[in-house]
Protein backbone atom coordinates (compact mmCIF):
# COMPACT_ATOMS: atom_id res chain seq x y z
CA UNK A 1 0.00 0.00 0.00
CA UNK A 2 1.73 3.44 -0.73
CA UNK A 3 2.11 5.74 2.02
CA UNK A 4 0.34 9.50 2.05
CA UNK A 5 3.16 11.44 2.41
CA UNK A 6 1.37 14.22 3.86
CA UNK A 7 -1.21 14.18 6.89
CA UNK A 8 -4.13 16.98 5.85
CA UNK A 9 -5.34 16.94 9.73
CA UNK A 10 -5.00 19.68 12.15
CA UNK A 11 -1.45 19.96 14.04
CA UNK A 12 -2.35 20.11 17.50
CA UNK A 13 1.04 20.78 19.60
CA UNK A 14 4.34 18.98 18.85
CA UNK A 15 7.68 18.23 21.14
CA UNK A 16 8.73 15.98 23.40
CA UNK A 17 6.82 13.89 26.22
CA UNK A 18 8.81 11.85 28.01
CA UNK A 19 7.05 9.96 31.30
CA UNK A 20 7.45 7.65 33.99
CA UNK A 21 4.99 5.48 35.46
CA UNK A 22 5.68 3.88 38.93
CA UNK A 23 4.07 0.75 40.92
CA UNK A 24 4.63 0.11 44.56
CA UNK A 25 2.65 -3.67 44.04
CA UNK A 26 3.52 -4.97 40.45
CA UNK A 27 -0.10 -5.98 40.63
CA UNK A 28 -1.60 -2.68 41.57
CA UNK A 29 -2.37 0.78 40.26
CA UNK A 30 -0.08 3.07 39.38
CA UNK A 31 1.61 4.85 42.44
CA UNK A 32 3.01 7.69 40.80
CA UNK A 33 2.09 9.32 36.95
CA UNK A 34 4.10 11.66 36.24
CA UNK A 35 4.64 13.19 32.55
CA UNK A 36 6.97 15.84 31.51
CA UNK A 37 6.68 18.48 28.63
CA UNK A 38 8.87 20.45 26.50
CA UNK A 39 6.74 21.87 23.49
CA UNK A 40 8.10 23.57 20.67
CA UNK A 41 4.75 24.28 18.38
CA UNK A 42 1.03 24.36 20.53
CA UNK A 43 -2.21 26.96 20.21
CA UNK A 44 -0.28 28.35 23.17
CA UNK A 45 2.90 28.74 22.15
CA UNK A 46 6.46 27.01 23.14
CA UNK A 47 7.42 26.18 26.66
CA UNK A 48 8.05 23.38 29.91
CA UNK A 49 6.18 21.56 32.23
CA UNK A 50 5.77 18.46 34.61
CA UNK A 51 3.06 16.69 35.94
CA UNK A 52 3.70 14.75 38.51
CA UNK A 53 0.99 12.99 40.80
CA UNK A 54 2.21 11.15 43.49
CA UNK A 55 -0.44 10.01 44.92
CA UNK A 56 -3.06 10.14 41.89
CA UNK A 57 -6.14 9.23 43.19
CA UNK A 58 -6.11 11.52 46.13
CA UNK A 59 -8.36 14.60 45.75
CA UNK A 60 -5.17 16.96 47.11
CA UNK A 61 -1.91 18.97 46.12
CA UNK A 62 1.40 19.69 46.91
CA UNK A 63 2.71 19.54 49.82
CA UNK A 64 -0.20 17.96 51.56
CA UNK A 65 0.50 15.13 48.93
CA UNK A 66 3.23 14.80 45.61
CA UNK A 67 0.32 16.28 43.18
CA UNK A 68 1.69 19.14 41.22
CA UNK A 69 2.38 20.95 38.13
CA UNK A 70 5.15 23.11 37.37
CA UNK A 71 5.11 25.20 34.01
CA UNK A 72 6.46 28.45 32.53
CA UNK A 73 3.48 28.24 30.26
CA UNK A 74 0.20 28.14 32.56
CA UNK A 75 -2.22 28.54 29.30
CA UNK A 76 -0.11 25.75 27.33
CA UNK A 77 -0.29 23.39 29.87
CA UNK A 78 -4.07 24.17 30.49
CA UNK A 79 -4.59 23.34 26.98
CA UNK A 80 -2.36 19.98 27.23
CA UNK A 81 -3.98 18.46 30.33
CA UNK A 82 -7.55 19.09 29.30
CA UNK A 83 -7.37 18.21 25.80
CA UNK A 84 -4.67 15.13 26.11
CA UNK A 85 -3.37 13.96 29.37
CA UNK A 86 -6.58 13.80 31.08
CA UNK A 87 -7.36 11.65 28.65
CA UNK A 88 -4.43 9.25 28.54
CA UNK A 89 -5.34 6.31 30.19
CA UNK A 90 -2.98 6.22 33.23
CA UNK A 91 -4.80 9.92 34.64
CA UNK A 92 -8.14 9.76 32.83
CA UNK A 93 -10.64 9.97 36.05
CA UNK A 94 -7.25 11.04 38.68
CA UNK A 95 -8.54 12.93 41.02
CA UNK A 96 -5.51 14.55 41.50
CA UNK A 97 -5.20 15.67 38.05
CA UNK A 98 -7.68 18.46 38.77
CA UNK A 99 -6.37 18.99 42.74
CA UNK A 100 -2.70 19.28 41.92
CA UNK A 101 -0.93 22.44 42.92
CA UNK A 102 0.27 24.81 40.72
CA UNK A 103 3.81 26.35 40.14
CA UNK A 104 5.71 28.37 37.86
CA UNK A 105 8.93 27.40 36.60
CA UNK A 106 11.78 29.32 37.46
CA UNK A 107 14.48 27.39 36.03
CA UNK A 108 14.90 23.93 34.13
CA UNK A 109 17.98 22.06 33.58
CA UNK A 110 18.58 19.04 30.78
CA UNK A 111 21.33 16.86 31.89
CA UNK A 112 21.67 14.89 28.91
CA UNK A 113 25.49 14.50 28.35
CA UNK A 114 25.39 10.62 29.21
CA UNK A 115 22.39 10.09 25.97
CA UNK A 116 21.67 7.67 24.67
CA UNK A 117 22.13 5.15 28.21
CA UNK A 118 20.55 7.70 30.79
CA UNK A 119 18.53 11.47 30.72
CA UNK A 120 17.34 14.27 33.40
CA UNK A 121 15.01 16.77 33.61
CA UNK A 122 15.37 19.10 36.31
CA UNK A 123 12.57 21.68 36.69
CA UNK A 124 12.58 24.65 39.57
CA UNK A 125 9.94 26.81 40.83
CA UNK A 126 11.96 28.71 43.20
CA UNK A 127 12.57 26.58 46.35
CA UNK A 128 10.79 23.59 45.19
CA UNK A 129 12.91 21.59 42.68
CA UNK A 130 11.70 18.27 40.28
CA UNK A 131 14.01 16.05 38.91
CA UNK A 132 12.75 13.13 36.29
CA UNK A 133 15.04 10.54 35.16
CA UNK A 134 15.29 7.94 32.58
CA UNK A 135 18.22 4.82 33.05
CA UNK A 136 19.16 1.97 30.86
CA UNK A 137 17.34 3.41 27.70
CA UNK A 138 17.02 1.61 25.01
CA UNK A 139 17.16 1.69 21.03
CA UNK A 140 14.95 4.01 19.62
CA UNK A 141 11.69 3.28 17.82
CA UNK A 142 9.51 5.38 15.12
CA UNK A 143 5.56 4.97 16.48
CA UNK A 144 3.37 6.25 14.11
CA UNK A 145 -0.93 5.33 15.34
CA UNK A 146 -3.93 6.30 14.26
CA UNK A 147 -7.25 7.21 16.38
CA UNK A 148 -7.94 3.65 17.18
CA UNK A 149 -4.51 3.24 19.02
CA UNK A 150 -3.55 6.50 20.53
CA UNK A 151 -4.08 7.52 24.29
CA UNK A 152 -6.67 10.02 23.07
CA UNK A 153 -8.70 7.86 20.73
CA UNK A 154 -9.32 10.87 18.99
CA UNK A 155 -5.62 12.12 17.25
CA UNK A 156 -2.77 10.42 15.09
CA UNK A 157 0.36 10.64 17.17
CA UNK A 158 3.62 10.33 15.74
CA UNK A 159 6.94 10.05 17.99
CA UNK A 160 10.02 8.66 18.48
CA UNK A 161 10.05 6.26 21.73
CA UNK A 162 13.32 5.02 24.20
CA UNK A 163 11.65 2.73 26.76
CA UNK A 164 13.95 3.06 29.92
CA UNK A 165 14.45 -0.05 32.14
CA UNK A 166 14.48 2.37 35.00
CA UNK A 167 13.75 5.14 36.27
CA UNK A 168 13.64 7.98 39.34
CA UNK A 169 11.11 10.68 40.40
CA UNK A 170 12.11 13.20 43.16
CA UNK A 171 10.66 16.26 45.04
CA UNK A 172 13.35 18.21 46.75
CA UNK A 173 16.00 15.43 46.69
CA UNK A 174 13.00 12.88 48.17
CA UNK A 175 12.52 9.89 45.63
CA UNK A 176 8.75 9.14 45.26
CA UNK A 177 8.28 5.40 45.80
CA UNK A 178 7.46 2.58 42.94
CA UNK A 179 9.40 0.90 40.85
CA UNK A 180 9.30 0.37 36.74
CA UNK A 181 6.64 -2.10 35.31
CA UNK A 182 5.96 -3.44 32.10
CA UNK A 183 2.87 -3.41 30.04
CA UNK A 184 1.20 -3.96 26.86
CA UNK A 185 1.91 -0.91 24.42
CA UNK A 186 1.79 -0.16 20.81
CA UNK A 187 1.01 -3.90 20.68
CA UNK A 188 4.05 -5.11 22.14
CA UNK A 189 5.56 -5.32 26.11
CA UNK A 190 7.23 -1.88 26.79
CA UNK A 191 8.38 -0.37 30.46
CA UNK A 192 6.39 1.88 32.12
CA UNK A 193 9.28 4.52 32.13
CA UNK A 194 10.03 5.94 28.55
CA UNK A 195 11.30 8.90 26.34
CA UNK A 196 8.76 10.51 23.49
CA UNK A 197 10.78 12.48 21.30
CA UNK A 198 9.61 14.30 18.26
CA UNK A 199 6.11 13.81 19.42
CA UNK A 200 3.57 15.63 16.99
CA UNK A 201 -0.32 14.88 17.96
CA UNK A 202 -2.48 15.92 14.79
CA UNK A 203 -6.58 15.57 14.30
CA UNK A 204 -7.15 13.92 11.76
CA UNK A 205 -10.00 15.24 9.52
Amino acid sequence: MQRTPVNTGSVEWSGENPGIYLKENPDGDYSVVALFFRIVLSPHGRGVGAIILGDPDKPSGYPDVPNLCLTNNRPMMNYLINNFASKFPTMAGKAAVTAMSWFDVTSNIQKNSDMPNSYTEELSARDLTVQMTWLDLQAPMAIEVGPDASATKEHDMYAVFLEASDAQISINGTPLQGQVVNRQFFGRTMSTAFLALSETWVSPK
